[in-house]
């Protein structure tokens, strides 16, 4: 099943072995009796015929072999049950298929509780469109149903039907009676084998009422999390409104809070990753997470569950336990809000404290400014770039970025080596407002050399193009390191040798608050941001 959010407004069935039982149409006995090749598309060969006669008594022949084969035609097990399901939801409702609107009718005549007045529309071989496996059908439906395409389900059991929901641009639903193995290899959103399983993807593609998440899909979406981390006493769960660790063997506990409010898009990624960030620049390791979701009126249960399914990602690839929250769809957010409470731990010898920074310390920089702010424009104004002559293959290279936001691999290398005073993830205001809140902190002014910034060319192109400033813009992903002058060069040497840029970009000075760039030797203005530059575009 697809992990991506999606919304469902509509849903196309194929009949014959979709909504019937399978094989009550036997195609080879027609192909065998019009003289149509095996290998052929029995519509397609009929269209191809040379004369309009043979053409009309070959479909005359079609016509009453689909109509015999209907009048036997039995409903597929669930088929109707599904059907009035479907209808109770209020989901639009369609029949796509190859056969004749008359014969389609006619096996309809066969269900107990359901028939053509159930469907809104109903697109045989005798509407105007090409045939499956053209997607043209599929348009013409959404257009007729007054849903956009991408908001529609196609369910069918055959290579045609997935085929006409691809290169139309809807979800598919391949249905396996196990009766064509050739259809399994045809990529679909979804593969289930009886039709009852719909009922589960239609409950996930539908917008949600206001209040807290289900407590049947909390229960759900958490179970995907594994809770093996012996320190957690009391794991989330339905009932379970506070977390318990066990913190009796270590020294000391650092905590950290932020939520993520910019992004739309992977925000599971974002959270896990900026309140990790911020533990690991302590010299701590990150263990556990608690979040706030909050999530806007009109949001599927696929929304929240493909949110969860990143967050859970994460959390495994870091070794971070997922210990509590609390998930709501609220009218007091307007797009997905996620709160995020990181814990992690570190040995009282071991802690970094920015106190200790001393003058001469040189200041590193890992990566190059605003990772994160490249990643996020990238993906949140993908068409405005597109507008602006930014390539599609430059936008995707520049969504990528956020695979670099983490900055825990560097910070784990400065923790392991001699003379690390502090560390400071370079977040909301970029590097410019980064480098002004470490000289607060450590009551020493800063000297910058501005020519020793290393700005990404992608950066650049998107900053120039919509008129912004690399160093305001958020940087998650990029470490600031103050290192003792003797073992800087052998830090910066060992984070070189873990595949990570760094350079150093200036030194700590004396007393008092304020940074001193410098550019081609000269003093130079140095850039101040009352907001991140990233809310100009909002």
């Amino acid at each position: 099943m697809r992990h991506r959010p999606f919304l469902i407004k509509a849903v196309l069935f194929d009949f014959d072995g979709t909504l019937t039982k399978p094989e009550s149409l036997d195609l080879s006995i027609i192909k065998k009796k019009i003289g149509c090749p095996v290998d052929s598309l029995i519509l397609e060969f009929i269209e191809n015929l040379p004369a309009a006669d043979q053409r009309r008594k070959a479909r005359q022949t079609l016509d009453q072999f689909e109509l015999a084969a209907a009048a036997d035609a039995e409903p597929n097990p669930g088929a109707e049950d599904l059907i009035l399901f479907l209808r109770s939801m209020g989901m639009r409702l369609g029949i796509i298929s190859r056969n004749s609107r008359e014969s389609i009718e006619r096996s309809l005549q066969n269900f107990a509780s359901v028939s053509a007045s159930d469907f809104d529309v109903i697109i045989s071989r005798d509407e105007p469109v090409k045939p499956k496996p053209s997607g043209d059908g599929i348009v013409w439906a959404a257009r007729k149903l007054r849903v956009d395409v991408d908001q529609i389900l196609i369910v069918g059991d055959y290579v045609w039907d997935i085929l006409a929901g691809n290169r139309a641009g809807a979800m598919t639903a391949f249905l396996n009676n196990n009766t064509v193995t050739e259809s399994s290899q045809i990529k679909s959103d979804f593969t289930i084998t009886r039709l009852d399983e719909l009922k589960e993807i239609i409950r996930l593609g539908k917008p949600l009422p206001a209040g807290k998440l289900p407590n049947r899909l909390l229960q759900e979406f958490l179970k995907q999390f594994g809770f093996e981390d012996p320190s957690v006493i009391i794991n989330p769960g339905v009932g379970e409104d506070t977390a318990a660790v066990n913190v009796e063997k270590e020294e000391v506990l650092i905590l950290k809070a932020d939520p993520v409010t910019f992004a739309t898009d992977s925000i599971g990624h974002y959270a896990i990753l900026i309140n990790a960030n911020d533990i690991a620049t302590s010299g701590a390791v990150p263990r556990w997470f608690l979040t706030t979701l909050l999530f806007p009126t009109g949001t599927t249960a696929s929304a929240i569950k493909s949110v969860m399914h990143e967050l859970h990602g994460m959390c495994r690839q870091y070794g971070i336990t997922l210990c509590g929250g609390h998930t709501e769809i609220t009218d007091s957010v307007t797009r997905a809000v996620i709160t995020g409470m990181m814990a992690g731990t570190v040995a009282k010898s071991n802690l970094i404290d920015k106190s200790n920074i001393a003058a001469g310390d040189k200041v590193l920089f890992t990566k190059a400014v605003a990772v994160e702010g490249t990643a996020i424009i990238a993906r949140e104004f993908a068409s405005q770039l597109n507008k602006l002559g930014m390539s599609e293959r430059e936008i995707e290279n520049c969504r990528q970025f956020l695979l670099n936001i983490s900055i825990l691999e560097e910070a784990e290398v400065a923790r392991r080596t001699k003379g690390v005073s502090a560390m400071h993830d370079v977040t909301e205001g970029g590097l410019a407002t980064a480098l002004e809140e470490l000289s607060v902190v450590a009551g020493h002014k800063i000297k910058v050399d501005m020519d020793q910034i290393p700005i990404f060319p992608q950066t650049q192109k998107i900053c120039g193009l919509l008129g912004i400033h690399p160093l305001g813009l958020i940087g998650s992903g990029s470490l600031l390191i103050c290192c003792n002058q003797k073992y800087s060069q052998e830090l910066i040497n060992k984070i070189r040798r873990s595949g990570i840029d760094v350079s150093c970009i200036g030194e700590i000075t004396g007393a008092g608050v304020g940074i001193v760039a410098v550019s081609k030797r000269k003093e130079v203005e140095w850039p101040s941001f009352a907001a991140d530059e990233l809310t100009r575009l909002y």
